[in-house]
């Protein structure tokens, strides 16, 4: 299980370095195989490729009401690899539709990743901790 934010940067040709907490994991489930696709909330999705094979197959099962659906997702996934230095290429096309520049934060979220654009981030998480406590925490104590 993935979890934790990291404040990164991407490198001058696009390339994200995992952080080291994350790289052992990654090597041991799935070679370093990964897989980055598109999320409809405005960042990317970063899969070991086993929870990827999941989703796809449940994304793929959707009905043709959710062809859009499908298309975000299995349209812009791409395969990548790990490098020798624990580095993954973000492809420019995936940078562009998530909006990502320099800085990033790389978002653990269970059995995957999510990454933002930072500047994003922070303005979408500051909109969400003024808004109403959703019904799910409210029995929850804080």
């Amino acid at each position: 299980m993935f979890q934790g934010a990291s404040a990164l940067n991407l490198d001058g040709k696009g390339r994200l370095s995992v952080p080291a907490r994350h790289r052992d994991v990654l090597t041991a489930l799935c070679g370093g195989q990964l897989t980055v696709t598109r999320h409809p909330h405005g960042c990317l999705m970063v899969f070991p490729r086993p929870e990827w094979e999941k989703f796809r197959e449940r994304i793929a099962e959707l009905p043709m009401s959710a062809q859009w659906w499908k298309r975000i997702f299995l349209g812009n996934a791409m395969d990548v690899e790990l490098d020798g230095t624990g580095r993954v290429l973000v492809s420019p096309e995936l940078r562009a539709a998530a909006g990502l520049e320099r800085e990033v934060i790389l978002m653990g979220m269970g059995r995957h990743f999510e990454l933002w654009d930072k500047a994003t981030y922070e303005a979408k998480e500051a909109e969400a901790m003024q808004g109403e406590t959703p019904d799910a925490f409210k029995e929850l104590s804080f």
